[in-house]
């Protein structure tokens, strides 16, 4: 790859710029690191390291054409979260045309191999609440959800890309979590509702169960699924499985936690409140943490298989206990 670039679409988000890093410290210096940022994104993160700055819009497909001259591997990381109603529109231009955008433009310009940021949300979920692996059935009732199917919707334009001879690696968190030091662009809502929970002001919790990953650990993984990933492969990258109750009581193990007694959401008030987030993100053009979605969703039993990659990337996550006290110390 001497005197080749690496590209990464949103590169000044939670888990983009943690891969900037991450690859920063692997890179030898016939490698270019070229980063893709909105005009309204913040690169302050950005100043004084070795990257390229390019400004531009997955949206604008002649923009991404010409960012892309040159590369030998691009991460497409930007994407957009939100569980409202209201967000369908957006869910699909950014996440589905945007990631459309992106397999066009390195099919023109050669690109060798495309890393994908997906989702455990474009995974099958079981029918029996057993651990869901790669090859999981996508069901009818996720497809009804914005931010599945967009997310799902984009994987079909990533393997369309592999059909057009391009390699694709689909990498699938869990629910992202934990804080680098090193990094100042290390923040998100998910740490800030953990936050809030150490803190004691949040007494609820919802029923079900999902997977959660430390994001040192999935920009770790990106590296491997580049490095090692077979084209045309999702992994799911998920440290541990945890009902919302296990992960009350976790945090209420930390240091100086004031988590006190918690209870299950009441059916009546967890939908009072997916109501008035929905309302909140109509009036606010903003999507809200919590939606009449997230609250149906939080309610499942969902958990996911991580063996594929321990077993084909080489891959070791981090404890629990490691990821929840960058939130606190």
């Amino acid at each position: 790859m001497l005197n080749s670039s690496i590209v990464i679409t949103g590169a000044t988000g939670y888990l983009g710029s943690q891969i900037v890093l991450a690859l920063l410290s692997r890179l030898s210096g016939g490698v270019r690191l070229k980063v893709i940022a909105r005009n309204s994104s913040d690169c302050s993160f950005l100043e004084g390291l070795p990257v390229d700055i390019v400004r531009a819009d997955i949206s604008d497909s002649l923009a991404l054409l010409e960012a892309f001259r040159g590369a030998d591997t691009v991460f497409h990381c930007a994407g957009f979260i939100s569980y409202t109603r209201s967000s369908r529109r957006a869910l699909y231009d950014v996440n589905v045309v945007g990631t459309r955008n992106v397999v066009n433009a390195s099919l023109y310009n050669n690109v060798r191999r495309l890393v994908l940021t997906s989702s455990i949300a474009a995974i099958g979920a079981s029918e029996d609440g057993s651990a869901a692996n790669e090859s999981t059935t996508f069901q009818e009732w996720q497809r009804r959800n914005g931010y599945m199917e967009a997310k799902h919707l984009a994987e079909l334009e990533g393997l369309r890309g592999v059909a057009e001879g391009l390699e694709v690696v689909m990498v699938n968190p869990g629910v992202v979590i934990g804080i680098d030091p090193q990094n100042p662009a290390s923040l998100s809502s998910s740490n800030e509702v953990l936050r809030l929970i150490y803190r004691g002001k949040i007494p609820l919790f919802p029923s079900g169960s999902t997977g959660f990953v430390d994001v040192r650990d999935v920009a770790d993984a990106h590296l491997a699924a580049w490095e090692k990933g077979r084209s045309g492969e999702r992994y799911l990258v998920v440290g541990r499985n945890l009902s919302f109750r296990e992960l009350f009581d976790a945090i209420s193990t930390l240091s100086g936690s004031s988590t006190g007694r918690a209870f299950v959401v009441p059916g009546g008030v967890g939908l009072l409140a997916g109501f008035g987030g929905e309302v909140y993100s109509m009036l606010s053009s903003r999507p809200s943490f919590i939606s009449l979605e997230s609250i149906r969703l939080a309610s499942r039993h969902l958990a996911y298989n991580n063996v594929k990659s321990r077993q084909e990337l080489g891959f070791s996550y981090r404890e629990l206990s490691e990821t929840l006290n960058t939130l606190v110390s």
